[in-house]
């Protein structure tokens, strides 16, 4: 996989992945077999899941900005802070990878992909795509897609 998505499971362990994958593959038979509304909310429910990537994001953020506002409020040493973060969300945006992946990963946070993927796997048994037979356009079917 070379995708960033395809790097954050490369560098998670195989115990973390499967884990991950199970509770997808639970969450699956627990909604994907309900009415048409109980799917209805666990697809409102994932599309406010935050995925891997956004929490990294939020949380480097979070301290690098903390780090510039203590380094000039406080003391300049706080500055480090900022600079041993920003490395490692760098890190994470060339590799995949950075010391906080395994922890949110461990803590059941999944990728975007994997996300989707219990999204298309719950529309798919709610008949969604069902609709796309009857479409000739391309445009017709991503309508049916994108819903």
């Amino acid at each position: 996989m070379h995708t960033y998505e395809g790097r954050v499971r490369e560098s998670s362990s195989e115990k973390v992945n499967r884990e991950i994958d199970q509770k997808t593959f639970e969450n699956i038979g627990r909604f994907g077999y309900n009415s048409p509304e109980e799917i209805d909310q666990r697809l409102t429910a994932l599309s406010r899941e935050w995925d891997v990537e956004r929490v990294l994001e939020v949380n480097a953020s979070t301290l690098a900005l903390s780090g510039v506002l203590l380094g000039t409020l406080k003391d300049k040493r706080w500055f480090i802070l900022s600079g041993v973060v920003t490395s490692f969300l760098l890190q994470h945006g060339l590799q995949g990878w950075c010391p906080t992946l395994p922890i949110l990963r461990k803590l059941g946070l999944r990728t975007r992909k994997e996300i989707h993927e219990e999204r298309i796997a719950l529309k798919a048994l709610r008949g969604d795509f069902n609709k796309v037979l009857a479409i000739t356009t391309p445009e017709g079917v991503m309508k049916v897609v994108r819903e």
